[in-house]
């Protein structure tokens, strides 16, 4: 799975640097994966330039700005959240793209939400767009398929938008 990462990374590197465009991360549930196979990958400083874990709901109010009201009505685990998370990583650190991740990748429920729920959302200044999925497995099975998908959905609309 390893060569699959580095080729979506690859073709996700090709996009953004040839129209000098910037990449933001903020992740919940992969717990900082997408930013490190980013990051695996050389001459990923050239469009790559936040990455942040935001695995609890005070971080995602303090660092994200996602409103408390917000949290509240929606969970943490939901589309509003993953939406919210990747305008607030677009806004923080000035990219021209972000995506976001949060879900359940541990065997218990979350806020309803059954281990393997996954939203992943994509952003730029004026669009978001964003999917629900259910992964199998165990945490690091969860995340590692959580992290796949979200980069494979950032390649597809970089690859849409531009």
């Amino acid at each position: 799975m390893g060569r699959i990462f580095r080729l979506i990374i690859k073709d996700i590197a090709q996009i953004l640097s040839a129209k000098g465009s910037k990449l933001a991360v903020a992740e919940s549930c992969t717990g900082g994966l997408i930013s490190h196979k980013i990051t695996n990958v050389p001459g990923a400083s050239e469009f790559f330039v936040l990455g942040v874990v935001c695995y609890s709901a005070d971080a995602k109010e303090k660092v994200l700005g996602i409103s408390h009201a917000s949290l509240k009505k929606h969970g943490t685990i939901s589309k509003e959240t993953a939406v919210s998370m990747a305008r607030g990583v677009l806004k923080i650190s000035g990219a021209d793209f972000a995506i976001s991740t949060t879900g359940v990748a541990g065997l218990d429920r979350v806020e309803g939400s059954e281990s393997g729920i996954v939203h992943i959302a994509v952003a730029r200044k004026d669009t978001v767009v964003s999917k629900m999925l259910k992964f199998e497995g165990g945490r690091e099975e969860i995340k590692r398929a959580a992290a796949l998908e979200a980069l494979n959905f950032l390649a597809r609309m970089l690859d849409e938008w531009t």
